[in-house]
């Protein structure tokens, strides 16, 4: 039956279901600028996979970061607009999104969301204003950067937020720090420690807890990075 799945299922859908990224073996390839694949964005298949790869671990937990908070939000790498759906309930929040990939803004607007409030851009040159957000998160996005977009989107997320930025990434379950490695998707697999170096960097304030998100090889954690001196909590 397994075998049969696989053969009825187009490769790139079966590759990410069957692994959440995880279980298929990891390739170590060098420290590359130009490895991304972006083009994996453009793609149907992998947008169907957006759809619903957080239930029950990541898109719950951003729903408790952000509840009761007020004021003007910004999903960096908003995808199809998920999470911003979940968080539409919270009427205090005033939400907005941003994300490389037309198509998956585009999937975005078809679900309702307000097309004044979403942009097309690169995350590592936000064409928003210094502090203009009051809070700004992003889920499973920062570690598919290269370590020159890392270090520019984390620039980025802590220019145009004024009080919290809260960001889950997949963090390497044997501790170390593997680099970047390539599964279905090009993306650094370094430990707790390596990324919570590099948030540092931009924020006074940086906590750390664990996400209920996990595969084979990583196991996620929420950096809550504050603008103040006090963590960020729910």
């Amino acid at each position: 039956m397994r075998a049969l799945a696989r053969d009825l299922c187009p490769p790139l859908l079966w590759r990410a279901l069957a692994s959440a990224r995880g279980r298929l073996a990891p390739r170590h390839l060098p420290d590359q600028q130009n490895g991304q694949d972006l083009e994996l964005y453009w793609d149907e298949e992998m947008a169907a996979v957006l759809e619903r790869w957080g239930e029950g671990t990541t898109w719950t937990e951003i729903q408790l970061l952000m509840a009761e908070r007020r004021g003007r939000a910004l999903d960096i790498a908003c995808g199809t607009g998920k999470v911003m759906a979940l968080l539409r309930e919270q009427a205090a929040l005033e939400l907005h999104g941003c994300d490389i990939s037309d198509m998956l803004i585009a999937k975005a607007v078809a679900r309702g969301i307000n097309a004044t409030r979403l942009l097309i851009c690169d995350a590592t040159k936000l064409p928003y204003q210094n502090e203009e957000f009051d809070y700004s998160y992003s889920i499973g996005s920062f570690e598919h950067f290269t370590v020159d977009g890392i270090e520019r989107v984390l620039a980025e997320a802590a220019r145009v937020t004024k009080t919290a930025s809260f960001h889950m990434v997949p963090t390497a379950r044997s501790g170390r720090d593997e680099g970047w490695l390539k599964t279905y998707q090009s993306f650094y697999n370094c430990s707790e420690e390596w990324w919570f170096q590099r948030f540092k960097r931009y924020f006074p304030v940086v906590g750390v807890i664990n996400s209920r998100w996990e595969d084979r090889i990583s196991v996620g954690k929420w950096f809550l990075c504050s603008k103040s001196t006090q963590v960020p909590t729910g």
